[in-house]
This record gives structure tokens, sequence and C-alpha cells, in this order.
């Protein structure tokens, strides 16, 4: 079983879990990150294949790695090794575990249809730019367009005889029924003139057509074959494929689902009979542009593709229970900085969320319909993320909600946040301006997006270094989710997470981000409000 490594390092006093990691938030163990070091050791000297990383280079571009450590049947301790989606172009290497089903296999069936669907695409390229072609498109474009302009001029004239026999009192019904004949055969005439033309336009135009068709078709029974084929198994030695997989999920089945390295891994370690005992991932080699992947550091699996596919491979396994769950912070009390008949500020302590979620009713929000029953209409102004504290505005009422909203869409708020960045940071101050969108493969994280993102700006000012870390003020301009944690971590960016991110940086004690300071016109009494909360780190 060469997929199988024997550790290198002396693991014996080190305690194994006794469950399997939540796939999608948790800290690696002791045990898989030495695994991930034995791997990146190999990293460093294989010979075994040629990509480059982009770690001494601007061109290359890096790669997700994850390592299962296993129990074999003999009860040896061992580690499996995977990578995403394809290496060098390829899909298998001794080092690795295979993929789930493999594209590349000259046996299956992917590779040929694949051929097929590229001759297609191939064939509608070359009619499509074919020069007889385009210049029957362009012929009866234009004269399509000349028709149709005389066409209107007529109308036009029509419309102003029949205006001016209206102003005359001399309206005549035969003139009109006339105007409409002339209309129609002028119209025939015009369509007649164009007629060879538009029918052999229509003729090369329809042969593309139909070739898409054709292709459009074979792409979805390609597809759906590939889904079939993608089959997983779990502990419990329980099948499925990916369409199964995703029958219930809101979502279409993303592309390369199936091809991480969490399904690799899980998948290898069944069929032959090894025992999961801990898993980590990992990036290696030049950060992304887009999400926010840094050399060496652990990510979880994601949650678009992988997160439908492990919950059904882990059944049968002994997994800890989502540990962001046990660190939603339960308190019952409201920290009120400001009161009014009108509204409040409150202080959102760190590990609780502003909103009532899926799975969490626990909230700012339903603490403050709790004390405050007679508050009506939308209560929460603003949102800070879960792990965000600080200032929070609460309306009383629908018409103080709505015209604190306006201050904000208008940009009058001005809030101030305090962070505590990892590292020392060169410069003072600055500006970022990074377009930010949801990462549709890993929900909630959010990524930079040049193309769909929407505009992101973010004033910084750092005011000290202290052990190591710069405590920085941040002004966002624009209110994007999880803004000011991309702008920090992102190598476009500052490129120092703040400490304590669990999703871009680091995990820790908490996130320090906190909404230090709020400034904004009150509603009603129409004078300036400052509300200011010290940061708690």
């Amino acid at each position: 079983m060469n997929k199988l490594h024997s550790f290198q390092s002396n693991i014996t006093a080190i305690e194994l879990p006794n469950k399997i990691a939540y796939p999608h938030y948790y800290t690696p163990h002791k045990i898989a990150q030495i695994a991930s070091k034995e791997l990146q050791m190999y990293l460093e000297k294989q010979t075994d294949f040629n990509h480059d990383f982009g770690l001494d280079s601007n061109e290359g571009v890096g790669k997700m790695f994850g390592v299962l450590v296993v129990k074999n049947e003999q009860k040896e301790l061992g580690f499996l090794a995977a990578f995403s989606g394809k290496l060098a172009e390829r899909t298998t290497y001794e080092y690795f575990v295979p993929p789930v089903f493999d594209v590349l296999d000259t046996r299956n069936f992917y590779l040929e249809a694949e051929r097929k669907l590229n001759k297609l695409t191939k064939s509608i390229e070359a009619l499509s730019s074919n020069k007889q072609y385009l210049d029957l498109k362009d012929a009866y474009n234009r004269k399509s367009k000349l028709q149709k302009d005389l066409l209107e001029t007529e109308q036009i004239k029509i419309k102003q005889r029949r205006k001016l026999r209206k102003t005359q009192n001399s309206i005549d019904n035969q003139k009109n029924i006339n105007e409409e004949f002339y209309l129609r055969e002028y119209e025939t005439y015009l369509n007649n003139k164009i007629k060879a033309l538009r029918t052999a336009y229509f003729n090369e135009y329809e042969r593309i057509e139909e070739l898409k068709r054709e292709r459009a078709q074979l792409s979805a029974k390609i597809q759906q074959k590939l889904f079939q084929s993608y089959q997983f198994v779990n502990n419990n030695n329980e099948v499925e494929n990916l369409l199964h997989i995703f029958k219930e999920s809101p979502q279409n089945i993303p592309a390369g689902a199936g091809d991480c390295c969490a399904p690799k891994l899980f998948q290898y370690a069944y069929l032959n009979k090894l025992t999961p005992i801990a898993m980590a991932e990992f990036w290696w080699g030049k950060p992304l542009t887009s999400a926010v992947r840094k050399h060496k550091q652990y990510y979880p699996a994601c949650t678009g593709k992988c997160k439908p596919i492990l919950n059904h491979m882990l059944q049968g396994l002994s997994v800890e229970t989502n540990p962001l769950l046990a660190t939603i912070n339960k308190t019952d009390s409201l920290d009120i900085l400001y009161e009014d008949e009108y509204l409040l500020a409150l202080n959102k302590p760190h590990d609780v969320l502003s909103v009532e979620g899926k799975e969490i009713e626990h909230s700012i929000e339903y603490l403050v319909k709790k004390n405050f029953p007679k508050a009506t209409g939308p209560l929460i102004v603003h949102r800070l993320d879960m792990s965000t504290s600080g200032i929070l505005l609460i309306a009383k009422s629908k018409e103080i909600h709505k015209k604190l909203q306006e201050q904000f869409i208008k940009k009058t708020i001005k809030k101030r946040y305090v962070a505590l960045l990892e590292g020392v940071i060169p410069d003072m101050q600055g500006t970022i301006d990074l377009p930010l969108r949801v990462d549709l493969n890993d929900r909630p994280k959010q990524m930079v997006c040049y193309e769909h993102g929407k505009k992101a700006l973010t004033k910084w000012e750092a005011i000290a270094v202290e052990n190591n870390c710069t405590r920085i003020y941040f002004y966002p301009i624009s209110g994007r989710t999880h803004q000011l944690r991309v702008h920090a971590a992102h190598p476009l960016g500052l490129n120092s997470p703040i400490v304590g991110d669990d999703l871009y940086g680091n995990k820790s004690k908490r996130l320090c981000l906190h909404a230090e300071q709020v400034k904004f016109i009150h509603p009603i009494l129409k004078n300036e409000i400052v509300i200011h909360s010290p940061a708690p780190f």
C-alpha cells in the first residue's frame, strides 16, 4: 500500500484524538500538523513533478494540499496525502492518493466525450468566424436596418398627415384605410428586396445554432454521466453519487466537486480499510489574488463543494460537533451605552450574532425583542460580524430605523474600528480599495473580485506597535461583509490578518476587531451623538 506514508518523526508521546475534527471549522490536531510538515518536506525536495508554485516567481500558482492520519488493520499509524484538482496537468502521482473519479484516465468515458465536445466547439467557431458568413451577417443587418428606417419614415409621414387632417377637421376614414394598406404593401415590398439575402444569412445562422444545440445537449449528457461517476463511500460502506448528495442542496453542483483533498483522502482510507484519525489541509505557494490563501496556512474544508459530500462521507465516524456553536456567547444581558425614547446604542460582545441565524436564535436581535417588547418595526440598524465586538445601533420604531438607515446609505454616519494586526505593517496610514463578493464555494467567506465584486473602500491609520502586532484604526467608507477582515489579510491590502481571525488568519481567543466609535445625527433631536466604547483588548 504505497499511498500510506510512515511517520519520520517520533510520535509515540502524542495522544491521539477520540473524534475526527468538524471539517469546516477546526484547528488541526498536533499529529495532523506533524503529517503536514512531513508532506511539506517532501514538496520542498520532490522530483516527481514540475509545478511552479510561485514561491520564487511571479507566474506560478499555489495549490491546496491535505493529509489524513490513519491506522491500518495492524493498528499502525501513518498518513495519506492529497492535492486538490490537478497538479502539473495530472491527476495521479505515486505519493498521493488517486482521485475519486479520474477524468484523465483513458479507460473512462470523459476524455473521448471531451474530444467530441471540443470538435463541436471548433466547428462552431469556424462557421461563426467564416468570412462569407460574416459578410452575409453584416449585409443583412445593414439592409434590415435601412428597411426599418424607411418604413418608420413612412409611418411618421402618415402620422403627420393624420394629425394635420384632425386639426383641420377633415378626418377621412377612407384615406386612413388607404394609408394602412399602403404601409402593408410597402413593408412587403421592402421585405421582398432582402428576401434572398435574409434566406442565405439565416441558413448559415441556423447551421451554427443547430451545432450549439447539439453541443449543449452533449454537454448536459456528459455532465450527468460525470456526476453519476463520482461515487463516494462512507464508513458505513454506503455509496452515493454527486447527483444524490446534492439532491437537497439549494445550489447547483459546483464545478470540481469531489476533487478537493478531503473527499479523496477519506475515499482512499475507506476503500483500503484504514481508520481515519485526524486531518489537515494547507495552502502551498504564492498567495491568491482572490480568496485569502497564504503559504503553509491551514484551512478547513470548503463549504460549497465539500460540505454536502463530507456530510455523507463522515457517516459512521465519530465526529466532533461544530466548535463554532460552542463558542457562542449566551449572555442574557444588554450593555447599553446610550438610550432615549427613540433609539439605543449597545456594546455587542464578541461571539454573539447581531441577528438570528438559520440554526441559532440567540442574538442581539433576540435580546432586544425580549427586553424591549414595545419596540416596533426593524430593530437592528446595521450589523457586526458574530466575532466582532462593539457599538450597535438599535431603533425603537420603524420610522427611526428608516431615518438611521438613510444616514448609513448617505454615508453621514461615521464609524471607527480598532483592530490588532499580526506583525508590523510598514506604513502609517492609507486607503484600501478592493472590491468584494461572496466566495460561492466557501460561504460565508468573501473574496476579492474585480469582475463581479462590489466596491469596498477602507481608510486606516496605524496607532501603535505592541508585541510585534500593529494596533490600527479602520474607517470603513463602505460596509461590505467581512470588509475589514479581508482588507487586512489580503496581500493586496495590508497583508496582515487581524489577530484571532479564524477565517482569514489564525484562530486565537477572540477576533481582535472592535467597533469603537460611532457619530451620527439624532433623527429627531437633530444634534450630533457620539458613542464611544473602549476596545477590550
